[in-house]
């Protein structure tokens, strides 16, 4: 009679939680974070076997890894706690804070420099990257600003310039680390949301012109990033195939040793010491070799899905008379989304090479959290929509 009456409980458990929440995108996240741990313990295999890692355990990168999988995934079910209406109240002053953090990350003695770029913050354990952090403040922000100047969004002083005016301060703070990749990314998120929060469609195509002379000009203006794009177009040239085109090359090399359905996990060459960050920004390419085609083509799907799966919710929310919550949901979509497309169009050879991480794939701890924070956040706005459905308060 107890078994019963406990497993009537758990039924109910269950089939509460199934209508509370989407099952399904939990799935596919976890499905990212499994993926996720098995090619980064691949992709650092023999990565000890370098002089620079030589101190470090077989393990170490996994262990420090599944840290990082381990905060991010506490950090997504307290976030998914919080209450839409919490967050909103506090997106400017995240927006301040994360400013801030990007100010102190360039200051001698606290910002930390690796390959040549100060972009994080050591924190004994773990390292943190501001330019993860600006970019939920910008989702967070610009959804809050959204709102607050809803009537306004078809003019341009009062409605599209103030924001302008802060993504361009956030550029200039990204790109004196420098880390134009993170610029580009907040970019698309902030376009895209005053995009979708109705800016006036000429004024907007006005700055999106401006935004494209203002990314040609620093590149045109900055030799070693002139020098990245012509190794994009010509990466097999012999004056970029050792230098600027190197990483590029061995990607596509990964890409093609891998065929329909690759050499198997543990069979990836490249990893062994020939494709550099093989772990981080080049993860992609050590997928493709060792799943192959298939793989890969699994891999767009999972993170379509996912991103569509944002958009959709946002729209609900929108329905809902919700705007803050939708274009937040819609912000998380796009910047998983972006990103996810910026990191594949650059290891497939499609885009000029960037630092930018494959969203819950790559080894990163600011980056995992920060994902996983955006994820909790979108599973809040889906759980406050399918209340409203239900007629529950919030």
């Amino acid at each position: 009679m107890l078994r019963l009456k406990l497993s009537n409980f758990f039924k109910r458990q269950i089939n509460t939680a199934i209508i509370k929440r989407d099952p399904n995108l939990m799935c596919l996240i976890m499905i990212a974070m499994c993926i996720s741990c098995i090619f980064v313990y691949s992709a650092t295999i023999a990565i000890t076997d370098s002089p620079k890692f030589a101190a470090y355990g077989q393990f170490h990168f996994l262990w420090r890894h599944l840290l990082s999988m381990s905060l991010g995934f506490f950090s997504l079910l307290v976030v998914r706690e919080i209450k839409l209406s919490t967050w909103e109240k506090i997106a400017p002053k995240l927006f301040i804070i994360a400013l801030i953090c990007l100010v102190a990350v360039l200051v001698p003695g606290i910002g930390k420099g690796v390959n040549g770029a100060k972009r994080w913050i050591a924190l004994g354990v773990l390292n943190f990257q501001p330019s993860e952090l600006i970019k939920l403040a910008t989702i967070l922000y610009g959804a809050n600003y959204i709102v607050r100047k809803i009537d306004k969004m078809h003019l341009f002083k009062q409605g599209i310039l103030p924001l302008t005016i802060a993504v361009s301060l956030i550029g200039v703070l990204l790109l004196l680390e420098p880390d134009m990749g993170a610029f580009m990314v907040v970019a698309l998120i902030a376009g895209g949301i005053l995009f979708l929060g109705g800016a006036n469609g000429r004024l907007f195509l006005v700055l999106l012109v401006v935004c494209i002379i203002v990314f040609g000009a620093t590149i045109y203006f900055s030799p070693w990033r002139r020098e990245r794009i012509f190794a994009y177009l010509s990466p097999w040239n012999e004056a970029y195939v050792l230098t600027k085109g190197y990483q590029l090359t061995l990607s596509l090399i990964a890409f093609g040793h891998g065929e329909w359905f690759g050499k198997g996990i543990g069979g990836s060459i490249q990893k062994l010491h020939y494709l550099p960050e093989a772990h981080t920004d080049f993860i992609l390419a050590v997928i493709g070799e060792e799943l192959g085609f298939v793989g890969l083509f699994g891999m767009v799907m999972l993170f379509f899905t996912i991103s569509k799966k944002a958009f959709l919710i946002g729209r609900t929310a929108i329905q809902f008379q919700n705007t803050f919550a939708g274009l937040v949901a819609q912000g998380v979509g796009l910047w998983i989304g972006g990103q996810t497309f910026i990191n594949m169009g650059v290891n497939l050879g499609l885009l000029p090479t960037k630092g930018l991480t494959l969203p819950l794939i790559s080894y990163g701890g600011s980056a995992i959290i920060m994902n996983c924070i955006a994820i909790g956040i979108l599973m809040r706005v889906d759980f406050e929509n399918r209340a409203i459905m239900r007629g529950e308060k919030i």
